[in-house]
This record gives structure tokens, C-alpha cells and sequence, in this order.
């Protein structure tokens, strides 16, 4: 190999992606709705572990690290896309009007969505993301109680929905939804 030449990355690191991708981008595509956007929020905060990997590779959950920036690169989509269609009011209807494909979930997403984003995003890691009430903690940057508490609401949202598939995971027995 020539002088300066790069390989490709640390072993380790494509083992950690071929480990945490799928999760990841399940995840971002019940967080967003969208699958395009899942996939690519996915890919873009896996560039970032990558860029990081030095500092990800040593942390105790570098796969929370990765959930974290993917949740925190969709939450700042969600912004940006929001304030660009604010003038045109036409959000809800182009939500409500949008196609869903069958076997999608697009009911379950469809009340995922309708939940602020940090109760969505609570909601999402906790039970697809079957991250425990500490990791959620850890990987939002928020307490204990915060997640627990928008879980709460969360969840109670859903059950309200009507959607089956929602009040299918609100109704799991407590000692599930306790991890």
C-alpha cells in the first residue's frame, strides 16, 4: 500500500454496523413515517459514528450514541421541513391525503406522527427500539423521569387514537413495559 493510502474502516467498525443499522433505521422510520427518510437520517448518523469513531468506539453504548444523532438529525428535519410548509398551511392535509402501503403499519404511523416528537421519540425507543427507561435516559439526554413521564403521555395518546396496532402496544402487560 502506497504511502498515505487509506484503507478501508476498523473492522470493528463495519461489524458495528452491520450490529446496529437495521435498529437504527427502524427506528428513524417509525420516528419520521417515512422509509426514504429513516434510511437516509440512518446513513447520515452512521457517517457521523464514523467521523467519531475513535471517541464512539470506547463509550459504553456507542449504539445509543448512534440512536441519539439519528433522533436529533430527524427532530431538526422535522423543524426545517415544518417552518418551509408553515406558509403554506397545507401539512395535515398532505399527511392525511398521503398513500400508505399496505402491511406498512401506516395507521400505527400515522399516530406515531400525531405525538409531539419527544413523545414520539420516548415511545419509538422504548418499545421498538426495546431500549429499557436508563438507556432512553441516556441516549436523549433527559432523566428518568422525563422518559417515564413521556411514555405516559405517549402511550395514553395512543390508546386515545382508536388505532389497533397502537392499543396493541399500549395494552402490554406492565411488567413489559417496565424494562
Amino acid at each position: 500500500m502506497s504511502r498515505g493510502a487509506r484503507s478501508g474502516p476498523p473492522g470493528d467498525l463495519a461489524a458495528f454496523y452491520a450490529e446496529q443499522f437495521d435498529r437504527v433505521r427502524g427506528s428513524l422510520v417509525l420516528f419520521t413515517g417515512s422509509r426514504e427518510a429513516g434510511e437516509e437520517l440512518a446513513q447520515e448518523a452512521f457517517v457521523r459514528a464514523c467521523q467519531h469513531w475513535e471517541k464512539v468506539r470506547v463509550m459504553d453504548a456507542p449504539g445509543a450514541w448512534v440512536q441519539r444523532v439519528g433522533i436529533n438529525l430527524a427532530i431538526s428535519r422535522g423543524r426545517r421541513l415544518q417552518s418551509e410548509r408553515r406558509p403554506h398551511r397545507r401539512l395535515r392535509d398532505d399527511q392525511a391525503a398521503a398513500p400508505s402501503d399496505p402491511g406498512d403499519g401506516g395507521e400505527l404511523r400515522r399516530a406515531l406522527l400525531a405525538l409531539d416528537p419527544d413523545e414520539r421519540a420516548v415511545v419509538v425507543l422504548r418499545f421498538y427500539g426495546d431500549l429499557s427507561v436508563a438507556q432512553v435516559a441516556d441516549v436523549l439526554d433527559i432523566p428518568e423521569g422525563t422518559v417515564k413521564t413521556r411514555t405516559r403521555t405517549g402511550l395514553a395518546a395512543l390508546r386515545e387514537s382508536g388505532v389497533p396496532e397502537a392499543v396493541a402496544l399500549v395494552d402490554e402487560p406492565v411488567e413489559e413495559q417496565s424494562r
